[in-house]
C-alpha cells in the first residue's frame, strides 16, 4: 500500500523526538491550594502541560475516557492570559508531542476532542492523522459559535471545528452515549388511534435497491395489494413483516388505504445518534460563554475565548459516564473541569502560570461550594466533592541521568513500572515487588524499601537479599544499584538485572 501523506515543517524532526527529552517530574500535592474532599480523585495541575502529561503517564496511562482540549488557535492575536500568536511551524511543533502523550493516556474506548478554527484546522487534521492514525478519525464537528451575522468580513466566521478521534472507533461506538430527545425530535410522535402503547410515528418500510426475497405482496386493510416502489424493497423478510403485522405495528393511514408504514413507539427510542452539526441553540455560543465567565470573575479579569458549559456538557455526555476520567491539558478558564465535576465525572486539568491559582482554582472552589451558573440547574448541581492542587516536582533524573537526591521509592517505582510495561501503577507497593505483567515480575531495590534506611541499604542484589524477595514462579526483572550475582547464576534462575540509574529508562 502507498504510504499515508504526512505533514512536513521546519523543526518536525525535533518535535518527533521531543517526548523522549521531556524529563519525568513527579506531581507534588499542595494541600493549602486544594479544596473540598481531599479523597476526591480530581487533579488541578499547575505547570507546563508537556511536562505534566509525561508526569501523568505512570499513573493514568490508558485510563482517561475523554480528552477535550481547546489549544491556542494561532490566530495572530495576543490575549492577556496566553500567547495565541505562534509562528506556524512553532505551533505544529508545540502540538505534536502533546498529541503523542495524550494518545498514551486514552483508554481503549476513549476519545479526544480538539477545538480549532479554520486558520490551523486543516493542518491539525493531518497532524492528528499522523499521531492517532487516519482510520481513528470519527468526524469534524461544526459548532455554531455565533448567532449574529458578521457583516464586516468578506466571509463571516460563524463556527469552530471540533476534531474527534478514538483509540478504537468500534469500541467508542459501543461505549458512547446517545443524545436525549428534545421537543423538536419528539414532535412527530402522536397517537391518533389511542394506542395503549403510547405515542408513535410511522416510518418508511422500504429500503434502497431491489432484493428478490423482500419484494413480496402486502395486502392492506382495504384489500389493496402493495409492492415496493420501483428500485426499492421491503425493509424486512416476510416472516418478520408478518410478526410486526400481527402485533399491530403497521399503519396504512387513517382510512386504511395508504401505503404500508411501520410503527415506532416513542418509548422504544433510546436517544439520537450525535451528528456533526451542533447549533448554538443546543450547545451555546461565545456570548453565552462570556456571560458565564463574567459572572464568575467579573469583566476585567475574564478570559477572551471561553467555551460555554453547554458545549462541554454535550461532549462529556456523549463520551463518558459518571466516574470516568476527563482530561483537559489546556484548561484555560476551567470550563471542562467545572462541567465534568457537576456531571459526576473525575477530572484532570492542567494550566500553567498564576491563573491556575487565580482563575482555575477559584472557579473550581465555587463549583465545590455549589455555584448555580452554567449547567448547574439543568443537572441539579448542589455542590460537593473536591480536588487536589498539584505542581511539578524536580525531575527524577538529573541532566546526567542520575537519580536526584531525595527521590522517593514511589516516584521511581511508578516510572520504572510504566517504562517496562506501558501500564500505570495502580498503587505503590510496600515491598520491592512492583507487580507482574504478562508473566514477568518486576522488582525495585531502592531507598530502603527492605527496611534499611541507609542510602545504599538493600539496593544491591545479593544472594541473601534474593532469598527474602517476594517469590514469583517465572521470569523476573530486578532493578538495583549493583548486583553481586554472576550472570550465569542469574540466567539459570531466569532473572534479568537492570542497573540504576542507567537502565531505568530502558
Amino acid at each position: 500500500p502507498r504510504p499515508m501523506p504526512t505533514l512536513h515543517w521546519s523543526g518536525k524532526d525535533e518535535a518527533i523526538v521531543a517526548v523522549r527529552k521531556v524529563p519525568y517530574r513527579p506531581l507534588v500535592s499542595v494541600p493549602a491550594l486544594g479544596y473540598g474532599d481531599p479523597a476526591a480523585e480530581n487533579l488541578l495541575i499547575q505547570g507546563d502541560n508537556l511536562d505534566a502529561l509525561k508526569s501523568l503517564l505512570p499513573v493514568y496511562a490508558g485510563r482517561v475516557k475523554c480528552i477535550f482540549i481547546d489549544p491556542p488557535y494561532n490566530s495572530h492575536t495576543a490575549w492577556e492570559h496566553y500567547d495565541d500568536n505562534f509562528e506556524h511551524s512553532l505551533w505544529l511543533s508545540m502540538m505534536y508531542p502533546r498529541l503523542e502523550l495524550l494518545r498514551e493516556l486514552l483508554s481503549e474506548d476513549g476519545s479526544i476532542w480538539v477545538t480549532i478554527d479554520d486558520n490551523e484546522g486543516h493542518y491539525l487534521k493531518v497532524l492528528m492523522d499522523e499521531a492517532f492514525g487516519r482510520n481513528k478519525f470519527l468526524g469534524n464537528i461544526v459548532w455554531q459559535k455565533k448567532y449574529a451575522r458578521d457583516n464586516n468580513s468578506a466571509i463571516g466566521n460563524a463556527h469552530d471545528n471540533i476534531l474527534l478521534y478514538a483509540v478504537d472507533p468500534e469500541k467508542f461506538k459501543k461505549a458512547r452515549n446517545r443524545l436525549d430527545l428534545d421537543q423538536k425530535s419528539k414532535s412527530p410522535y402522536k397517537n391518533p388511534n389511542n394506542d395503549p402503547r403510547g405515542l408513535w410515528q410511522s416510518i418508511s418500510f422500504t429500503g434502497a435497491g431491489p432484493r428478490p426475497n423482500q419484494m413480496y405482496c402486502i395486502t392492506g386493510p382495504d384489500g389493496k395489494e402493495h409492492y415496493p416502489p420501483q428500485g426499492r424493497h421491503w425493509a424486512t423478510l416476510e416472516p418478520e413483516y408478518k410478526r410486526l403485522r400481527a402485533e399491530g405495528r403497521f399503519w396504512f393511514g387513517q382510512d386504511g388505504s395508504g401505503v404500508p408504514r411501520v410503527i415506532r413507539y416513542l418509548s422504544e427510542v433510546d436517544g439520537l445518534v450525535p451528528s456533526t452539526w451542533w447549533s448554538h441553540e443546543e450547545t451555546g455560543h461565545n456570548d453565552e460563554a462570556k456571560k458565564e465567565i463574567h459572572s464568575l470573575f467579573g469583566r476585567e479579569s475574564a478570559f477572551d475565548t471561553p467555551k460555554p458549559e453547554r458545549l462541554l456538557t454535550r461532549i462529556v455526555g456523549i463520551a463518558t459516564n459518571p466516574g470516568d476520567i476527563v482530561l483537559d491539558s489546556f484548561l484555560g478558564s476551567a470550563t471542562t473541569a467545572a462541567v465534568a465535576h457537576k456531571m459526576g465525572r473525575r477530572w484532570i486539568g492542567v494550566e500553567m502560570g498564576d491563573h491556575a491559582k487565580t482563575h482555575c482554582a477559584v472557579r473550581l472552589r465555587k463549583v465545590v461550594d455549589g455555584e448555580q451558573g452554567g449547567i448547574s440547574q439543568a443537572v441539579n448541581w448542589q455542590g460537593g466533592g473536591g480536588f487536589r492542587f498539584c505542581q511539578l516536582g524536580e525531575p527524577v533524573f538529573d541532566g546526567y541521568g542520575r537519580i536526584r537526591p531525595g527521590v522517593g521509592f514511589g516516584d521511581l517505582a511508578r516510572w520504572i513500572w510504566y517504562r517496562a510495561t506501558q501500564q500505570p501503577l495502580a498503587s505503590v507497593p510496600t515491598t520491592p515487588l512492583l507487580g507482574v505483567h504478562q508473566g514477568t515480575a518486576y522488582y525495585l531495590l531502592f531507598n530502603g524499601i527492605l527496611g534499611d534506611r541507609r542510602p545504599e541499604g538493600g539496593n544491591v542484589l545479593t544472594a541473601p537479599l534474593l532469598a527474602i524477595l517476594p517469590p514469583h514462579e517465572g521470569p523476573r526483572v530486578i532493578y538495583g544499584e549493583a548486583c553481586q550475582l554472576h550472570d550465569s547464576k542469574l540466567t539459570a534462575i531466569d532473572i534479568r538485572f537492570r542497573q540504576l540509574p542507567y537502565q531505568a529508562n530502558a
